[in-house]
């Protein structure tokens, strides 16, 4: 991955991160099954307070977000090969209508509206 990685011509240090990948991989499927909306209480009020003995090297909030942000690929890896199932040919389709303005003022849209010379 390392080799592959695109570089923004910034100097990158080699250091190694304080939180190992997996860490942050886990913590951010972590949030997404928790139910809590705001990352940051999560992490901040969760993750540094309650899970201490789980994520014993957690970094600053700051630090954290940026970690994350170096670790989409093995996060997108990790959710294309483990967390799909495999496909069975039947597929669920959502044919809820949209709406684009009430129906009092369907006929006033003039969004969509073709202007003939």
């Amino acid at each position: 991955m390392r080799k592959r990685q695109i570089t923004t011509g910034k100097k990158t240090r080699n250091r190694k991160f304080r939180m190992s990948t997996s860490e942050i991989v886990t913590i951010t499927v972590l949030f997404h099954l928790s139910g809590i909306r705001i990352f940051k209480h999560f992490y901040i009020l969760y993750v540094q307070q309650q899970l201490q003995n789980e994520f014993p090297k957690t970094v600053s909030y700051n630090r954290f977000v940026e970690l994350m942000q170096s670790n989409l690929v093995p996060l997108t890896l990790y959710l294309k090969t483990c967390c799909l199932g495999n496909c069975t040919g039947i597929s669920f389709i959502d044919s809820t209508p949209i709406r684009a303005c009430k129906n009092k003022g369907i006929n006033n849209n003039k969004v969509f509206k073709i202007s003939l010379p």
